[in-house]
């Protein structure tokens, strides 16, 4: 089993902080369970014994008869034998009815460690808003990075781009490795992805317009580099016979990002210093659920590497916008720790032209913050002080 060493380390430090409640949210299957466990170990070898590590996985009908915040309260308290902290892991505790009640609750004794998780953003936004504000610590859990794919595959540098190709393909949900054949890593991904659909978005959002969601989404993925519109989506929908109203829309596409299966990316004006909320772009956090959404049989290289580098950003730890310039706009802005680095993506620089395009983009940005642009080149066309990276340079360097 792969060690999901990067997330592992960022959340070390709150293993036993026990006035802080531990969260962990992401898309379905992108390995949350599988950290839980691996935080377990850890905390293991620390010393702590087995009977004071309490795990609930929510998916099990084990639990099935844990179903609101009390049951939940007693659950827990019943197993509590002395003063020592009881360290808590609850998988996919929004299936428990004000859960943030009874975690609330445990949180207050000082007693207990807790770790959560969930396939929804809104439980860090809106259910904990009110119980728990200030009192939690939340870490996004994505699908694999290609460092970690490269791993779990044993994938030499020679072959680097075979796994690129394979991952534009199939994306990077963990389990999706251990398939060989190309039916059963299709079957596995649409799997995952009606689970989202009738998990977190049917039952748990209440959105029984399914046709249109899918649509929404499809024309979203289909159009993620461009600018996004309104207008074209409604009108997109109408033609295909699936009229909406614009909050309806919007709710929709509330719901696409909350589940975790597209993210936002909002604008910044480079030369106004301002978040601009509108004409956002959109990314899917993973290609493989791309893929079996949109009806093009031909993998979009350019769409798909861009994609991956704003995911790979996210997983850096950047705050990641589009740039507005005066002339244009810039791919990415990716923010951290007070550092701003512009990047530019683009497949393939081996033509003039192109790099002209991409290097020139920089042109009206006055300030000394570093620039790149990634390719999957090897040869070094840094000019000008932009730097020229090779994808594969910028995926395996944790230091970027």
């Amino acid at each position: 089993m792969l060690k999901r060493s990067y997330y592992l380390n960022k959340i070390k430090d709150f293993y036993h902080v026990n006035s802080l409640i531990k969260i962990l949210c992401g898309l379905r299957r992108s390995g949350k369970s599988v950290i839980l466990q691996q935080i377990i170990e850890e905390i293991k070898e620390s010393g702590v014994k087995d009977d004071h590590i309490i795990y609930i996985n929510f998916e099990s009908l084990d639990y099935a008869n844990i179903t609101n915040a009390i049951e939940l309260n007693n659950y827990i308290k019943n197993l509590v034998k002395d003063k020592k902290t009881y360290y808590v892991f609850l998988d996919e505790v929004q299936k428990v009815q004000e859960f943030e009640k009874a975690i609330n609750s445990l949180r207050i004794t000082n007693q207990f460690s807790i770790f959560i998780t969930g396939s929804n953003s809104k439980m860090t936004f809106l259910e904990l808003s009110t119980d728990l504000s200030g009192r939690y610590v939340s870490f996004r859990i994505n699908p694999l990075s290609f460092k970690e794919a490269a791993l779990i595959t044993n994938t030499k540098p020679e072959n680097y781009l075979d796994l690129l190709l394979d991952i534009f393909e199939w994306g990077t949900l963990p389990q999706r490795f251990y398939f060989e054949n190309d039916d059963s890593k299709d079957n596995y991904i649409r799997d995952v992805y009606d689970s989202i659909l009738l998990k977190d978005v049917v039952e748990r959002l209440g959105i029984s317009d399914v046709t249109s969601f899918n649509k929404i989404l499809q024309y979203i993925l289909e159009t993620e580099t461009r600018e996004f519109s309104a207008t074209n989506v409604l009108d997109y929908l109408d033609k295909s016979g699936n009229k909406v109203a614009t909050d309806t829309l919007y709710k929709y596409i509330e719901a696409l990002c909350s589940t975790f299966i597209i993210n936002r990316v909002y604008r910044y004006d480079v030369t106004g210093k301002a978040v601009l909320k509108s004409l956002n772009k959109f990314y899917a956090t993973d290609l493989g659920v791309k893929r079996i959404k949109t009806n093009s049989k031909e993998i979009n290289y350019s769409q798909s590497f861009e994609n991956l580098i704003y995911n790979e950003l996210i997983k850096k730890g950047y705050d990641v916008y589009v740039g507005k310039t005066k002339d244009g706009e810039i791919d990415f802005i990716a923010s951290k720790n007070k550092s701003v680095k512009y990047i530019q993506a683009c497949y393939d620089l081996s033509n003039e032209e192109t790099r002209n395009r991409e290097f020139n983009a920089f042109n009206s940005i006055n300030d000394n913050y570093p620039k790149y642009v990634i390719s999957i080149n090897k040869e070094d066309y840094s000019q000008d002080g932009i730097k020229h990276l090779n994808i594969f340079d910028f995926l395996m360097d944790d230091q970027f």
